[in-house]
């Protein structure tokens, strides 16, 4: 199995210390340290893609790993290449809680933010 894990020195993304946090405090309430936070991009949403987030405890072939304050952002290569130069982020808000993708690559955005186009 190939799996990619970046040096401080050639991050594609970056992960923020809010978000890194606020995933410790999720996988500590569901009492599993195996868990990673995954980023993907899926076709679809009102601008063309949209980004998901959900909780894996695997890592696939090509996956690359980032890790932040000792846990793991996990993306597949596919989405890597749209998020390229982003930073994944956590905010709390009027709008609620949410993580989010900064992303430079994102042309138009949807007013929620969860979708883009390039």
């Amino acid at each position: 199995m190939r799996e990619v894990v970046v040096s401080e020195a050639n991050i594609p993304l970056s992960f923020s210390d809010a978000a890194a946090s606020r995933v410790k405090t999720l996988i500590a309430e569901e009492e599993n340290p195996a868990l990673m936070l995954r980023v993907y991009i899926t076709g679809g949403g009102c601008s063309g893609f949209q980004y998901g987030f959900t909780f894996d405890e695997k890592v696939n072939d090509g996956d690359t790993k980032i890790e932040n304050s000792g846990v793991t952002l996990v993306v597949d290569p596919m989405s890597l290449q749209y998020l390229l130069g982003g930073k994944v982020d956590y905010t709390e808000g009027l709008e609620g809680a949410r993580f989010f993708v900064d992303n430079p690559n994102a042309t138009t955005t949807c007013g929620c933010g969860a979708s883009f186009s390039v």
